[in-house]
């Protein structure tokens, strides 16, 4: 654990440069904090890009540019090993006020939210490989321009900014105990290979008065019977639904671990299965579809209480055959 706290440490030292909108500082944090030649994943339309320049020049620059008064604010922040790697992983909001397009998606005019998960690998106090990822359609539904006439997300469950951990102890910047750690991400990993089980198993795994904030495009639900309104025609909708929890699957955790109260996982792809009824607007295609899926949890004594889910949509839609920037035009 003392390698984790000292990259939790450095990197929230660099990501303070994001805490007010300077352009140069932020920049060299990033050029300090990433390898020249990391491999930085991030959701689509990015992918993949290499290197900490590349990184600064295609995400960052034009969201400055987009975004006036640009800054960041992070809401849970952990990190521990995974198999022979040093991890940390973050989520919050980064937030400005909208005022040119970007990636296609109309400005506002106002203050707007763009809603990031991370996932960082250190090699010798730098980032070696990230997976970055965005709740774009948030941003999209936010300013009247989600083109899917019938998601969860928008039809019933909530969407719009989400809360941070409830206890308000998300930065794990001190030491945490390993073992309870071990406990934490043992009770998800449980959880996580009893979905898509005909008796719920994973029901007792959770507060009654869970919070599931998942990606707009779903809906966020309170409550474990509004969430298992969403969660079970989902399930029902891939045939052979499985995570990358599952033991010889088609897919797996990139990373996976515990840190104090807090869970973390991330996939690419992660979820799986086959599309044999209607999401997201789109016909069945009976395509296995996959899907790059991160989630964070929180647990009071010996349950899980709050969820934070993010899914790449836009990578989703497109293995449909619907391709969201080129739907929604030219963001003019």
């Amino acid at each position: 654990m003392a390698s984790a706290l000292s990259n939790k440490r450095r990197f929230k030292a660099c990501m303070d440069a994001f805490a007010h909108p300077d352009a140069h500082t932020m920049e060299n944090a990033i050029k300090s904090l990433f390898a020249e030649d990391a491999s930085i994943n991030i959701c689509h339309p990015f992918n993949e890009l290499v290197g900490c320049k590349n990184y600064w020049d295609i995400f960052f620059k034009p969201l400055l540019t987009s975004f006036e008064g640009f800054h960041r604010r992070d809401y849970i922040l952990m990190g521990n090993r995974f198999e022979e790697g040093d991890w940390i992983s973050c989520t919050g909001y980064y937030t400005g006020h909208f005022i040119k397009p970007w990636l296609r998606i109309k400005p506002s005019g106002g203050m707007s939210y763009l809603r990031f998960g991370e996932f960082h690998r250190f090699e010798g106090g730098t980032i070696a490989e990230s997976y970055i990822f965005l709740d774009l359609p948030e941003l999209m539904i936010a300013g009247g321009q989600w083109p899917i006439k019938s998601s969860p997300g928008h039809d019933r469950g909530y969407t719009g900014y989400l809360p941070g951990p409830a206890s308000m102890d998300g930065l794990l910047l001190h030491e945490t105990d390993p073992a309870r750690s071990q406990s934490s991400a043992d009770m998800v990993t449980e959880m996580l290979r009893k979905l898509a089980t005909k008796d719920e198993a994973w029901r007792p795994y959770w507060h009654d008065n869970m919070a599931w904030y998942g990606p707009a495009a779903f809906g966020s639900f309170l409550g474990i019977e509004n969430f298992a309104g969403f969660q079970v025609p989902f399930e029902q909708t891939l045939d052979g639904w499985a995570g990358g929890a599952v033991v010889g699957g088609k897919t797996r955790h990139f990373t996976r671990f515990g840190d104090d109260n807090y869970v973390c996982s991330g996939g690419w792809p992660s979820l799986h299965g086959v599309q044999v009824k209607p999401f997201l607007d789109q016909a069945a295609t009976n395509k296995r579809l996959f899907m790059r899926v991160c989630d964070w949890w929180r647990r009071e004594g010996d349950l899980l209480v709050e969820n934070w889910v993010f899914v790449d949509i836009p990578h989703v839609l497109l293995q449909m055959d619907f391709d969201l920037f080129a739907e929604i035009g030219e963001g003019a």
